[in-house]
Parts: structure tokens; C-alpha cells; sequence
């Protein structure tokens, strides 16, 4: 199956013909159009519901190819279940996730109820956590259970 190249370009202004051939004579097809203008501040219309909110700790990719991770908000994560591993209250994670500066995607502070809506994705996340090499060294600083 033959490879396809995509490229997207942001314009100021309307495409020139020119230009439009130009594309066309190295090869390139016109597969799409985006449009965007300042929209009201209005919700949502029932028909166009939003599908599925990006999981926590990815983001979009720079090309719109796919998801990939977010550091910043893996580090969010990472803090958090480091936080839980050494048995603290959703509390005293929420407010050392705020002395550090983190914000929720919503820019607020967190609270210990932002935190338990967190909790799956956590858990989701969880098995890739602990066996990074990053965690190993981690644990190395844990207390030992008897």
C-alpha cells in the first residue's frame, strides 16, 4: 500500500489560483478545506455533541495525526500516584499539586474531588507508570512494608 504524505498549511488570506496550482502541479491533491470564525459564546447544539474528551496526560499531536503524551500532565499524574503509593489523603495531594503550580486543564486548583474524577485514568495509566525506569528509582525511596 502506498504511503500517503500529508502536509497542512495555515493561510492569512484566501488561496490564489496559482498557488492552488502550483500544489497541483507537484503532485499534491486537495483533500480538504478547514473554515474557523470567532463564535458566540453559546453552548453546545444537541446534534453536535462532543464525542469523547481527550484522556488526561495526552494531547493532540502537532500534525493532528493522532495522540501523544503530554509531559506536563504526566508529571501531573506521576505527583499524584507517588502521593497515593505513600498513603496520602486526596487533600494533601490536591494541595501539593497547587503549591507546585500545577492548574487542571480548566485552569483551576485542585481539589480533592478534581482528583477522584482522576482516579481511573490513573489507574489506567498506572501499569505503564510503574514499570518505567522512572518509577524503579522512585520506589527505591519508599518505605518497605513488613
Amino acid at each position: 500500500m502506498a504511503k500517503t504524505e500529508r502536509i497542512r498549511e495555515a493561510v492569512s488570506g484566501l488561496p490564489t489560483l496559482e498557488h492552488l496550482v502550483e500544489r497541483a502541479d507537484g503532485g499534491w491533491k486537495l483533500v480538504a478545506l478547514e473554515w474557523e470564525r470567532e463564535a458566540a459564546a453559546t453552548p453546545i447544539a444537541p446534534n453536535e455533541r462532543l464525542v469523547e474528551e481527550i484522556p488526561y496526560g495526552l494531547k493532540v499531536a502537532d500534525d493532528c495525526s493522532g495522540l501523544v503524551e503530554s509531559p506536563f500532565e504526566r508529571q501531573i499524574i506521576i505527583t499524584a500516584l507517588d502521593m497515593i503509593v505513600e498513603d496520602c489523603p486526596l487533600s494533601q495531594i490536591a494541595d501539593e499539586l497547587n503549591r507546585r503550580g500545577f492548574k487542571t486543564r480548566d485552569g483551576k486548583d485542585w481539589t480533592p474531588s478534581a482528583l477522584f474524577v482522576l482516579l481511573p485514568r490513573m489507574i489506567q495509566v498506572g501499569p505503564r507508570v510503574f514499570t518505567s525506569d522512572e518509577w524503579t528509582t522512585r520506589r527505591q525511596r519508599l518505605p518497605r512494608a513488613v
